[in-house]
């Protein structure tokens, strides 16, 4: 956290681009806010933009790897609120991080990244395990990141067929408000399994699983990516020049 509070007036205007999904980026906006009314003892809140994507029409992108296409829209909404006066900028979900680079190559402005909360929370364990997206977990912008950077290893669910369900529960039922039961048993159950390989704690690697899974449900040290990308963006609002372009 920043060393010492300052003057609101000095605070950093953060761009927040959210909405893949929207019940995430809720979270987000109260985890931030929060945070610095905490911090002030006050209803002290931080100068914020948020920009509203189409879920749907990003993972239709998505499921066809138009990724160049992603990117495109990040860009073209990262200019929007360069435009409104943001200083920083940060993408309110894990997966949107694969164009994290092709991004920062073509705005001047700082971003937040998300595996850079993770790793700085997860550096002294040495091997995590990593749910999320099938994007987040079987391509490597995640966890390269992790491992380049902070030393960090991780494992996935090593079965292909867990992947692919813990995928359409975050895409079928969590990125749409549905909580099932029988779905958080899956995904415990698949924590399990990562624990039992090694890992020594999770990282719930996309920010809806917070939404369905937390630190009472498990004793393994939950890495809830959500609440550490959060408290990435109230260290640099508050003058902490952390956040990171492609470099």
């Amino acid at each position: 956290m920043a060393a010492r509070l300052i003057p609101p007036s000095e605070m950093r205007t953060l761009g927040i681009i959210g909405g893949t999904s929207w019940h995430s980026t809720v979270e987000y906006y109260r985890h931030i806010n929060a945070s610095i009314n905490a911090l002030y003892g006050n209803p002290t809140n931080p100068p914020l933009v948020l920009y509203n994507l189409n879920q749907a029409g990003i993972h239709s992108l998505q499921c066809e790897g138009a990724w160049d296409r992603i990117a495109d829209i990040y860009y073209a909404t990262a200019l929007r609120l360069q435009a409104a006066g943001c200083q920083g900028l940060m993408l309110a979900a894990n997966t949107p991080h694969k164009i994290f680079d092709n991004l920062a190559g073509r705005i001047a402005l700082p971003i937040l990244h998300i595996a850079d909360a993770i790793g700085k929370a997860s550096a002294a364990l040495g091997t995590v395990g990593l749910t999320g997206t099938l994007f987040t977990m079987e391509h490597d912008f995640i966890s390269r990141r992790l491992l380049e950077r902070y030393g960090v290893q991780t494992l996935t669910p090593a079965s292909a067929t867990a992947r692919v369900r813990l995928h359409d529960i975050i895409q079928r039922e969590l990125s749409l408000g549905k909580f099932e039961l029988e779905s958080k048993r899956f995904i415990l159950d698949e924590i399990a399994l990562l624990e039992a390989r090694g890992a020594k704690a999770v990282v719930l690697g996309c920010t809806e699983l917070p939404l369905i899974i937390d630190q009472k449900d498990l004793a393994l040290p939950v890495l809830d990516s959500t609440l550490l990308h959060a408290q990435l963006a109230v260290d640099f609002i508050l003058g902490d020049g952390s956040a990171s372009g492609a470099d």
